[in-house]
């Protein structure tokens, strides 16, 4: 099973942001892909299982950004 969703992350701004935000999200258990669209702050998060919101909200929070809605 492969599920794809896709989140609105506020705050980035760089190519760094873009980095910060992959590599935490990259590290939650089962995450295959992580795609950032930096001028719309879409990320699409490709994983082998059902993501827990409150888990990539963490996540996002790590890196130092803010997951929208």
């Amino acid at each position: 099973m492969t599920v794809s969703t896709t989140y609105t992350v506020s705050g980035m701004t760089c190519e760094h942001c873009v980095a910060s935000v992959t590599e935490e999200l990259s590290e939650l258990a089962g995450v295959q892909q992580v795609d950032v669209q930096l001028a719309s702050g879409a990320v699409t998060v490709t994983s082998d299982r059902e993501l827990g919101t409150d888990e990539v909200h963490a996540a996002v929070t790590e890196a130092g950004y803010q997951l929208v809605g």
